[in-house]
């Protein structure tokens, strides 16, 4: 680990701080201000679709501009968003609220390439343990975001708007560490130098493709689940200091294994860790199935924190492996495009099945992308064998 990678790893924990924050609060500012209670995750849905609207516009920018400039321009709309999702919430405005956090997708985008920047600010050996180290940093917002949640929310005489006037402050912050991280400088391509192959040329390759499908699939089950946590919590008679609690031990499954997630990839292969994130994927249903005690949403939210974790940090390693550097930054737009999508259907179906169908019917949906991705990263397991 150099300096760089320790300041990209704390801009990580502050890009999640924002996201646990959202996701603690927006459900529930959605439910208390939506015309119909099966629109209440549409805030969460809005800063996933926001994302990927953004995709393409963030790829641009970071070929244009190189990381840290664009990087920077994310945090400033994560600074202007939050201060509009305040006003929207001091007004009342539901519809306003949607577009504010639509906005903050743009930030959204650009955090999701901290990952791949940290490959490209280690030793080629050292990728593998890099990206899961960066990844790591998202501890920060693990116990952050549900304090900051639970402190702020009442700062104000209206519930909330404190909560999203402290994320305007962690914005600046990020702003802040940003500024100090040095990246490799931008190369400006010769004339008549190839671009490289072309995105449908690169997505046809198993590997891209498999590593595509995890991320989007496994992004998207943690998605549907843990956007419906504090839905389902509040309907079980659960306070919101318990949605914290919960919230802060399932961030700390996401991002605590990042310490060691790298070396079991080194040690036992990309393929075994992502199967072992796909068991604990089935075992966190398997809990949650069990019943709507604290303790069962406490155990399901962590088991599916830890399933996440193997399964990203192992598709984002298998996509290294699949295009040049020449073309990292339409090949991981196209990644990121396919997660934020998958993201944004699992938003919407988290509020609308968990508001009329319930928590049970909620997790059992969940198996059909759990069982896909198992599907996916067989036929890998398979090709590979062929080929060897």
């Amino acid at each position: 680990m150099n300096r760089n990678l320790w300041l990209l790893a704390l801009c990580q924990g502050l890009f999640l701080t924002n996201n646990v924050t959202f996701i603690a609060i927006n459900g529930l500012v959605g439910l208390s201000l939506a015309p119909f209670g099966w629109m209440a995750t549409l805030p969460v849905m809005g800063y996933v679709v926001g994302g990927a609207l953004s995709t393409p516009l963030v790829a641009k920018t970071q070929s244009r501009y190189g990381r840290r400039t664009s990087f920077q321009i994310g945090l400033a709309v994560a600074l202007f968003s939050a201060c509009l999702a305040a006003w929207a919430v001091a007004d009342k405005n539901f519809w306003l609220l949607v577009c504010a956090t639509v906005v903050a997708g743009y930030y959204s985008a650009n955090g999701q390439l901290y990952r791949f920047a940290a490959a490209e600010l280690s030793l080629p050996d050292f990728r593998e343990k890099a990206v899961s180290l960066v990844l790591a940093g998202g501890l920060i917002g693990a116990v952050a975001g549900p304090n900051l949640a639970a402190r702020s929310r009442s700062l104000l005489d209206i519930p909330y708007v404190g909560a999203y006037l402290a994320l305007a402050g962690v914005a600046l912050l990020a702003m802040l560490v940003m500024s100090f991280v040095r990246f490799p400088a931008l190369v400006a391509p010769q004339p008549g130098a190839s671009g490289g192959r072309s995105l449908s040329v690169i997505m046809r390759q198993p590997v891209f493709m498999v590593a595509c499908i995890s991320a989007a699939l496994g992004y998207g089950v943690m998605n549907l689940l843990m956007a419906a946590t504090p839905l389902a919590m509040q309907q079980c008679g659960l306070g919101f200091d318990d949605v914290a609690v919960v919230l802060e031990w399932h961030v700390i499954g996401m991002f605590a294994p990042g310490f060691f997630t790298g070396n079991l990839i080194k040690r036992f292969g990309t393929l075994p860790v992502m199967a072992v994130g796909l068991l604990l994927n089935l075992a966190c249903i398997a809990v949650a199935l069990t019943g709507v005690e604290l303790h069962q949403f406490t155990i399901a939210l962590l088991l599916l924190g830890v399933g996440w974790n193997f399964l990203f940090t192992g598709s984002t390693t298998l996509a290294l492996g699949a295009y040049r550097p020449e073309e990292k930054d339409r090949a991981q737009a196209a990644i990121n495009f396919c997660v934020f999508a998958v993201m944004a259907v699992s938003s919407f179906a988290s509020g609308a099945l968990v508001t009329t169908q319930g928590w049970n019917l909620l997790n059992l949906g969940s198996l059909l992308p759990v069982g896909l991705t198992g599907i996916a990263l067989g036929w890998l397991a398979l090709q590979r064998r062929a080929h060897a």
